[in-house]
């Protein structure tokens, strides 16, 4: 395949379990993809690690894979652009790994997003109340960077002292595909507390929680030129970076986007759509993330932000979402004695096990009904890593309810099912929120692998209420991340006209007033049991 149409454009998304490529044309056609998993190590206390080095070679191996299934010539790629989890990558002199834990592990220079070592230095933050925390939902989160980099200080003082820089991974990935250290607007301003409505840092919050080290030469180990997502970084592709992926030394390289801000764009902004402020953007995915964006700036209590132009430029963003998701239901699943045998009959299908539940769930409804009804009595509040919104409360756990002595595979289904609501259910709270405070929204658009099935897409429209829109590309994200290429390029003036140009919907499930009495009372019994989780959490 060549040129036709223009060119082409790659987007680039490294996940919490993979790195993957996919080639788009100009008009936002995905025609060719891989995928390379991606090693995370766990270790007790919370910790969550990972390699920036083998990070590196999973996005080769997948680039290089994507332009090999599309067949095109590396000449017709006008532009690249690359989304990843904020997770906090620290390098060294001449950007050697330095380990984060270990000392005897260098090569683990990553405290991925999940990681919650750091929650006794978010509370000690909390507890100062600096107005930096106003832009973060009032409370700062251990997944963020500051308690993480605060957490290194104490407990790594030799690596915190000598690191050449502190990035965001999407941050480290631009930088290694073209020597450009310059940050995206929006990793810093999500998950650094730079305010972006100002174009600046916040001193005293540094030097008032005890990280005053970083404001020395002007904030450089963090970030001292912040740019928008989408510019052009450097003189593009470098020549090493450009050997290594297969493609052309200076081919453009954009600033890149957090993955869940990534789906956003490559979904709230079709034509026909409404616009990005009519439309929630959910990435349901191993945790999911929901963006919300406002001409004004409005304050939800345990949302996150509003960022300034973190997302669509112009726009405030607030961003919600629920630390464990997708993670929550398998998890969730984990705990139940059909389990294994479940996984057997989905391997044999070639299916993972929640699709197969998934599968095994919509055929019973063929006769009718509702997904809800399949867990009658059965209630699942899925907050195994705590509440990330609307509470801020990284305390909190999971509940079972009504769980019987049942083995079989389709009281699995019926946990799945319940599992399925509570996602729902959290969904509808941080919605509410966000309309209580003023920042309303009229359709949620879905994207991410954990929402891919028809029954799930209408289940969470009757949990929440709302219409769920369905991007036409299978990989939003990757497209999010295609269009910062094509920005970087010049082949569209801005994210915003990249969005109208190159996403499209292909299908809307409207909440059916028939499952409605259901899930209210679902909902009710929802946020009881929540009450009670976080109650005993505190005790």
């Amino acid at each position: 395949m060549t040129g036709g149409e223009g060119g082409y454009v790659v987007g680039v998304d490294v996940g919490t379990g993979s790195a993957r490529a996919g080639i788009f044309t100009l008009a936002g056609e995905m025609v060719g993809t891989d995928k390379c998993a991606i090693t995370l190590y766990r270790d007790p206390g919370s910790i969550v690690e990972q390699s920036s080095d083998e990070i590196w070679q999973a996005v080769v191996k997948s680039v290089r894979g994507a332009v090999a299934a599309a067949k095109v010539d590396p000449a017709d790629i006008k532009g690249i652009g690359f989304d990843a989890t904020c997770s906090l990558v620290v390098l060294g002199e001449n950007g050697q790994s330095m380990p984060v834990g270990d000392p005897a592990k260098p090569e683990r220079n990553i405290i991925v997003w999940m990681d919650h070592r750091a929650l006794e230095q978010a509370e000690r933050i909390n507890a100062k109340g600096h107005r930096v925390l106003d832009y973060v939902g009032g409370r700062i989160s251990p997944e963020m960077e500051t308690p993480k980099l605060l957490w290194l200080k104490e407990n790594r003082p030799e690596i915190f002292a000598t690191a050449w820089q502190f990035m965001d991974l999407t941050d480290f990935l631009t930088w290694r595909a073209t020597g450009d250290v310059s940050r995206s607007v929006c990793t810093v301003t999500c998950k650094w507390t730079y305010m972006a409505h100002e174009d600046a840092w916040d001193a005293s919050y540094f030097n008032s929680v005890g990280l005053e080290e970083l404001t020395e030469d002007g904030f450089k180990r963090i970030g001292d030129t912040v740019v928008p997502a989408g510019q052009a970084l450097g003189q593009g592709l470098d020549a090493r970076a450009a050997e290594e992926l297969g493609l052309v030394v200076g081919t453009p390289v954009g600033a890149g986007l957090i993955d869940a801000h990534a789906g956003g764009i490559g979904t709230v902004g079709a034509a026909g759509g409404g616009g990005a402020e009519a439309n929630l953007a959910y990435v349901f995915g191993t945790s999911s993330c929901t963006m919300t964006s406002t001409a004004e700036p409005v304050f939800v209590p345990g949302v996150w932000g509003p960022y300034y132009s973190a997302m669509v430029p112009g726009l405030w963003l607030n961003e919600g979402g629920q630390s464990a998701a997708g993670a929550a239901i398998d998890h969730l699943l984990e705990h139940h004695p059909a389990t294994a045998e479940a996984r057997e009959l989905a391997a044999a299908d070639g299916k993972s096990l929640p699709e197969w539940l998934a599968d095994r769930a919509a055929a019973s409804l063929k006769s009718g009904g509702h997904a809800a009804d399949l867990a009658s009595g059965l209630h699942v509040v899925p907050e195994f890593l705590g509440n990330r919104a609307p509470y801020a409360d990284p305390h909190t756990r999971a509940v079972i309810a009504g769980l019987g002595m049942e083995r079989d595979v389709d009281s699995l289904v019926s946990l799945y099912i319940a599992g399925l609501c509570g996602i729902g259910y959290g969904l509808r709270q941080i919605v509410e929120a966000q309309d209580r405070a003023g920042a309303s929204i009229d359709s949620i658009v879905i994207s991410g692998g954990a929402g891919r099935s028809e029954m799930i897409r209408q289940l969470l429209a009757d949990a929440t209420g709302k219409e769920i829109a369905v991007p036409a590309v299978d990989e939003p994200v990757l497209l999010g991340s295609a269009i910062l290429g094509a920005v970087a390029a010049g082949i569209h003036a801005d994210i915003p006209s990249a969005m109208t140009a190159m996403s499209h919907f292909a299908n809307r499930y409207a909440a059916e007033a028939e499952a409605r009495e259901v899930h209210e009372s679902r909902f009710r019994t929802f946020e009881q049991l929540q009450a009670v989780a976080r109650a005993a959490a505190i005790r």
